[in-house]
């Protein structure tokens, strides 16, 4: 895999690529010097839980032939206090499923995912994050 970054503006704005040219703008806060015009690098880190979770969700409930007509994630994060650097402490993850789903086998593939499959969810918990998730169907 190869990341490509670079600076947009005199500022903190940078434009990532992936190796395929697939594009995301990242930046800084205007309090810390940017211009407000993507996201937080860590933030992303957030953003790829939710992504790399939902691949996985969805890929299991396809192969128990799940009808999925909608679907959401909402995630909450704190990050540490009063350190350098401000790892990710805490996040509580959100699905929204709807369709028609056994909310059995929703809650056991988001178990799978973030407990088994989702890399980014691993690499949160090798770091002391503390992951929390619930399930929520046809709510």
């Amino acid at each position: 895999m190869k990341i490509t970054l670079k600076r947009i503006d005199d500022g903190f704005n940078m434009e990532a690529a992936d190796e395929t040219g697939h594009k995301v703008l990242m930046d800084s806060s205007e309090e810390n010097g940017g211009r407000n015009n993507g996201v937080r690098p860590m933030q992303m880190l957030v953003m790829g839980l939710g992504g790399c979770s939902a691949i996985d969700v969805v890929m299991i409930l396809k192969k128990q032939r799940q009808e999925i007509t909608d679907f959401r994630i909402e995630i909450e994060a704190d990050r540490e206090k009063d350190k350098e650097p401000k790892l990710w402490e805490k996040a509580h993850v959100i699905f929204h499923l709807t369709g028609n789903i056994d909310p059995d086998k929703a809650a056991r593939a988001v178990e799978l995912s973030m407990n088994k499959y989702c890399s980014v969810a691993e690499t949160l918990r090798r770091s002391g994050t503390l992951l929390t998730w619930e399930t929520k169907v046809n709510q």
